[in-house]
């Protein structure tokens, strides 16, 4: 069976995949070979004094090996022992402990030895040392009296354990002590205050030492410190604490951590800075660590000895340090000596290279033994750090150990020489199939084992030639490297193996598979906080590999947060927040490939708010104001808007006061006299603004006479005898100082007077009495509070009341152009007599009668404004041969003028309107009768009708068109000589002398024979929906009796049609049951006529209510009252009848009321009374004697029809030569009654009158 294997493609994998083929080649364990030490323990092994001791030596060999231990230099016999154990087929000891057993006992140096006949291999020296976590020794603390700004050291010293401590200071509740630059932990445990504060006096500092090993943490006893101060608090200049003195020394060895620390006293405290003298800190291997208090050097090698020197440095000096670092060297491999087979007559060496500082020593051991006194072996030669072997024989086998040793450390090595004679054997197995990608590297393997060593040779293919060239790299091992691998290098490879003693071949097979690519990468994203994002991530890949995507973020695992959502090829983050700011990455993995792309994700928000405002430069009319900005939140701040509150005028108000570049963190600001100023800055970015920072400190400026008058000043009458000057007063920061008044002076202009001056406080306004009407002031108004004037002020124009303009306008002209629009003329009054503003002219028009029907009706009445000092006007909408008045009126800004005369127009007939039905009946074999209606509106004088006709056969073509005129006082005709069973369509429409109107059409079906029953017809089916049911009517003509049902549905809907049957010969039907608020179609259909229908009409129930509302009338408590307010109205009228008979007399004022003078009865205001009827819509008759008020005005908001092409109503006007471009407004009113009709409604008191 063919197995499979993945070759992966980067570089990092690939040295990895070597170095496995290189070490695997080792000796078959089916052949003779000395013992190897597979598995043991560390070199220094503190153990756990509580557990076992597992003490680790494992190895192989064959034949296998049998395993010794030493303790101390001398045999260790564990039989003797009954603590002590060694696993089964294995040279690992375990130590009972937790049976009785103390750790203590079995402390000491312990070397394992594993041997067969051909050799023995030995373990390191592992040292065995319980763990220790003793308790702190008592002791008693006194308190620390410190002053404030000395520094102070607390010292922890803990216990001597195995392994040290790890030391944390804590308080009473368990909570780390908080450190900061002033305060920190040293390396030491101690705990160091640069200076000491008033806070931090307490009585809880407690040191604790926690012991990893054991799993146990120890406390020391609390110390108490307590802070006392004195005035003034003296500055110190830096001292260093730790290190003491000016230089001193350290000695790290190759490898480790180098942790330097300077750790100073002084107020303020001291910043510490490190550099090398000589040299730079090493890049990529320097941290800072305790607040920069601790310098860190990772992986330290002798080119990081030197000098160091740190330097603390405050406002009052500086202090330094030099710390001299040496880099000693424990043992390290150069080349460690490899195991070594030869066969019988080869030469070999084996070479043990080691460094160290100091220069390590080189030893070789035999077996165990010094091999100054191991057995001698004739082919074996030592020279200094290699050992050369010639002409080696089977028992040239043994084991080698190497130790290179200084005073800091040793390493040991062992290396086995094993003379073997094997023929090649390939060790690969058969028919492996490695898969690469495309333009990687392919590595096929042909591990192998021979001795003498065999050679290695490739082919391709079944029959191929030997593989050599610059394509191909030939490793050491039997590893094939083909570079580059292209789909034409899929196939079958045999590598051959040969020695002097054999050989042997093995096929591999190889394929080549599509590289995995991400063709839609990530994309740089900027969110809002609170808003959404997705990365894309869309993949392309072989198609016989099945890939896996992950996400991360920055480099770690998404977080286990429901708002991230990983789709098939996206990354969804939902209502993203700050935390959410960093690098996804998506990684697709193949069992061959793995590619990857990322994109950063930048949250944006509004800034943070500013903080630490503070005022400077205080002067009497400005002042600085600085702050420090809070964080961006990854959008820059575009600018600062400082804002202001005058808590004496206006305490809890913010106002702006102006606007910097985000750049500026100062603004000098320009302040008003007599304000308590506070301030405060927003923060803008492309986002929004932050909130308002805290307010500043407040300050209070000096009081001042007012710089500037109130604005908007103004003088408008609002009666036809006064003046009102109004004005803007100041705001209370514009007052300048306390006792704010106005100065409010006046006079007519254009004649010789003085000006008239009033003082007042807390109003805006003056009216000026006993004006003339509508003249022209100069007006002014001057601030002043208790310190003085402000500057003059300005002089503007106002006028005088006005009055009711007093001349109508003449000469009005109207000329009709066509049969819906006229234009009317007229003078324009003198401005003199208009006695105010001109505003324009209001045109008044409403119909008469129509002059076809010579009827009344209440009328509408319109009217047209046209701004401006107009002379003319459109009046459009007009109804064609009807009789027309209008009226022109002045209007100014008190109201409108007296009304011209009514002028009396009248336009021409135009076409007529449609004629109201047309109906056709019995229809018979070869004849139809027609009736109609003469038009609702005919615009003049019916000349004819004009009736066309023409049949439609059965696929709906229209013959031949037959065309009648009929007089105008025709209603009806009989049309002869029809086709039987025919159906046609009929056109009809009227005429006047202008033309013809639009038509109305219907058709209608004559008869098969007289025999048959006439063609049935259901027409017109109406609906009338309410909540819950609907009422369905239709017309029917057809035979008589007939059983008429009714089917219905959702409209829009596939279910089947309801049916309910009507019963009798009704033509309605109210369905029930509906649902509210939906919509349904509906058709009516007749019994025993198959197939016969209505057409389908639709219509939609009202929506649901919440509650239905009871008809009132129909309650019983609503009849009762009824009756009881009808009884006592007759009993009232029975004792009126009663008094009258016996000759009472009303009193003088009733009869007076009763009798009212309608001459004095007022105008009502609410329904905007007219001339002798009410424009109301719903036109309630008016009392008698109702009439015009005497500014015979109408009011604006009465009017409630549009024009809108020519006048203005609401909302029209005209352009300045009078061409309409608004809207109209109509007035509603009744005709004028004639004759001796009568347009009085009975007044409830003459009807009472008359009674009695």
């Amino acid at each position: 069976m063919m197995k499979k294997m993945s070759i992966p493609t980067s570089k990092t994998s690939l040295v990895l995949f070597l170095c496995q083929i290189i070490s695997a080649l080792d000796v078959p364990l089916d052949l003779s070979q000395p013992p190897t030490i597979t598995q043991q323990s560390p070199k220094d092994y503190i153990v756990d004094p509580r557990e076992n001791i597992v003490i680790q030596c494992e190895a192989k060999g064959k034949p296998p090996p049998s395993f010794s231990w030493t303790r101390n230099g001398t045999h260790f016999d564990i039989d003797k022992d009954a603590q002590v154990t060694m696993k089964p087929n294995s040279g690992t000891l375990v130590i009972n402990i937790m049976n009785g057993g103390k750790a203590e006992a079995y402390e000491g140096v312990y070397q394992c030895t594993a041997r067969n006949e051909r050799g023995a291999a030995i373990s390191n020296n592992i040292v065995i040392r319980p763990s220790r976590s003793p308790l702190w020794t008592k002791e008693k603390l006194e308190p620390n009296h410190v002053r404030e700004g000395d520094s102070l050291v607390l010292h922890c010293r803990p216990p001597v354990g195995l392994p040290p401590p790890i030391i944390f200071w804590m308080d009473n509740a368990f909570q780390r002590l908080p450190q900061s630059e002033r305060v920190s932990q040293g390396l030491n445990g101690d705990l160091y205050f640069s200076n000491v504060q008033p806070e931090d006096t307490r009585e809880d500092y407690i040191c604790y030492a926690r012991f990893n090993h054991t799993q146990t943490i120890q406390q020391k006893q609390p110390i108490s410190v307590k802070v006392f101060s004195t005035k003034p608090v003296t500055e110190r200049q830096p001292v260093l604490l730790t290190p003491t003195g000016s230089t001193s020394t350290k000695v790290e060895l190759r490898g480790n951590v180098l942790l330097l620390e300077c750790i100073a006293a002084g107020l303020p405290t001291p910043a510490i800075r490190w550099i090398k003298e000589g040299g730079e800190l090493p890049a990529n291997r320097t941290f800072f660590e305790n607040f920069k208090k601790t310098l860190k050097i990772i992986d330290v090698s002798e080119a990081d000895s030197g000098n160091y020197k740190c330097i603390a440095r405050n406002t009052l000096g500086s202090v330094h340090h030099v710390i001299s670092v040496t880099v000693k060297a424990a043992p390290y491999w150069i080349t460690a000596p490899r195991n070594l087979v030869l066969s019988p007559g080869e030469d070999g060496t084996l070479i043990c290279r080691a460094n160290g500082n100091p220069k390590p020593s080189i030893s070789w051991l035999a077996n165990g033994v010094p091999i100054a006194i191991a057995p001698e072996d004739p082919s074996r030669r030592v020279d200094g750090d290699t050992i050369i072997f010639s002409h080696v024989q089977e028992r040239s086998s043994a084991v080698y150990q190497c130790n290179a040793s200084n005073e800091y450390g040793y390493l040991l090595a062992n290396a086995f020489v094993n003379v073997l004679a094997e023929p090649p054997r390939i060790l690969t197995p058969a028919n492996k199939l490695y898969q690469v990608i495309a333009d990687s590297p392919a590595l096929l393997d042909c591990a192998y084992f021979g001795s003498p060593k065999p050679e290695i040779e490739w082919f391709k293919g079944v029959k191929g030639s030997i593989l050599r060239g610059n394509e191909y790299v030939f490793h050491d091992n039997g590893t094939l490297e083909i570079p580059v691998a292209q789909k034409n290098s899929a196939g079958t490879y045999t590598c051959v193996a040969r020695n002097e003693l054999g050989k042997i071949q093995n096929e591999v097979q190889l394929e080549i598979k599509d590289p995995t690519m991400i063709i839609k990468q990530p994309e740089y994203k900027v969110i809002q906080r609170y808003g959404q994002v997705s990365f894309e991530c869309i993949i392309k890949h072989d198609s016989t590999l099945l890939p896996t995507v992950t996400w991360l973020k920055d480099n770690d695992e998404l977080p286990d947060d429901e708002r991230f959502l990983v789709g098939k090829d996206n990354l969804t983050i939902l209502n993203v927040t700050d935390k959410d700011d960093g690098t996804y990455t998506c990684i697709v993995n193949t069992t061959l490939d793995s590619v990857s792309a990322s994109a950063v994700l930048t949250v944006v928000a509004r800034p943070n708010p500013p903080f630490d405002l503070e005022l400077t430069g205080q002067l009497e009319r400005s002042i600085d104001l600085s702050w420090i900005p809070g964080d961006e939140n990854n959008s820059p701040i575009t600018s600062f808007v400082i804002e202001y509150e005058d808590a004496l005028h206006e305490p809890g108000v913010w106002r702006y006061q102006t606007e910097v570049p985000g750049t500026q963190t100062t603004v000098q600001l320009k302040l008003s006299p007599y304000v308590n100023y506070s301030f405060r800055v927003i923060a803008v970015n492309r986002i929004g603004r932050s909130q308002p920072s805290e307010p500043s400190e407040q300050y209070l400026t000096k009081s001042a006479s007012p710089d500037e008058n109130p604005a908007n000043v103004q003088g408008i009458g609002s009666e036809p005898d006064n003046l009102v000057i109004t004005w803007e007063p100041l705001k209370g920061f514009q007052s300048n100082g306390p006792g704010l008044q106005y100065k409010v002076s006046w006079r007519q202009k254009d004649v010789d007077d003085e000006w008239t001056s009033v003082i007042v406080a807390n109003v805006s306004k003056y009216i000026v009495s006993g004006t003339p009407t509508f003249v022209p002031y100069e007006v002014k108004v001057q601030a002043l509070n208790d310190l003085g004037y402000a500057p003059e002020p300005s002089e503007v124009i106002g006028h005088s009341g006005e009055d009711l303009p007093m001349v109508a306008p003449g000469n009005v002209q109207v000329h009709v152009i066509n049969s819906t629009l006229a234009k009317v003329h007229w003078d324009p009054v003198p401005l003199k007599t208009v006695r105010g503003h001109l505003q324009g002219y209001k045109v008044y028009y409403w119909k008469v009668q129509s002059l076809s029907r010579r009827s009344r009706r209440h009328v509408e009445k319109k009217i047209l404004t046209f701004r401006g000092n107009k002379t003319f006007g459109m009046l459009p909408g007009l109804e064609p041969y009807s009789s027309y008045k209008l009226n022109v009126r002045v209007v100014n800004g008190k109201g409108e003028g007296p009304a011209s005369p009514d002028k009396v127009f009248k336009t021409p007939e135009g076409v007529p309107g449609s004629p109201s039905f047309l109906k056709i009946t019995n229809p018979t074999l070869d004849s139809l009768t027609l009736e109609w209606g003469s038009p609702t509106h005919p615009n003049g004088v019916l000349t004819s009708y004009t009736l066309k006709f023409q049949p439609i056969n059965n696929t709906h073509e229209l013959g031949p068109l037959v065309e009648i005129r009929i007089p105008a006082n025709e209603s009806s005709l009989i049309l002869k000589n029809l086709n039987y069973s025919t159906r046609y369509k009929f056109y009809f429409n009227a005429q006047t002398s202008v033309g013809a109107g639009s038509q109305i059409t219907e058709e209608a079906v004559t008869i098969m024979d007289e025999v048959q029953p006439l063609y049935p017809r259901i027409r017109n089916v109406t609906t009338a929906a309410a909540e819950t049911y609907a009422n369905i009517s239709w017309e029917y003509e057809g035979p008589d009796h007939a059983n008429f049902y009714v089917e219905y549905g959702v409209a829009g809907s596939k279910e089947d049609w309801k049916k309910e049957i009507v019963n009798g010969s009704r033509s309605f039907f109210v369905l029930k049951g509906l649902t509210p608020g939906t919509a349904y179609k509906v058709r009516v259909g007749a019994e025993g006529l198959s197939g016969f229908r209505s057409s389908e009409d639709v219509f939609e129930t009202g929506p649901a209510m919440a509650s239905r509302q009871v008809d009132i009338a129909t309650q019983g408590w609503f009849i009762g009252l009824m009756c009881a307010v009808a009884l006592l109205i007759l009993i009232l009228l029975i004792v009126c009848f009663i008094r009258r008979n016996k000759g009472g007399k009303y009193p003088v004022k009733e009869k007076e009321d009763a009798h009212a003078d309608p001459e004095i009865q007022p105008m009502k205001e609410d329904d905007g009374t007219f001339g002798e009827y009410s424009d109301a819509e719903d036109h309630k008759p008016l009392k008698k004697g109702s009439r015009t008020p005497s500014d015979r005005t109408v009011k604006k908001e009465d009017s409630d029809d549009s024009l809108v092409d020519y006048g203005e109503g609401v909302n029209g006007q005209f352009n300045e030569d009078g061409s309409f471009i608004g809207q109209y407004s109509g007035k509603k009113e009744k005709e004028p009654a004639e004759g001796n009709e009568s347009s009085e409604a009975p007044s409830p008191v003459n009807a009472m009158n008359s009674f009695v």
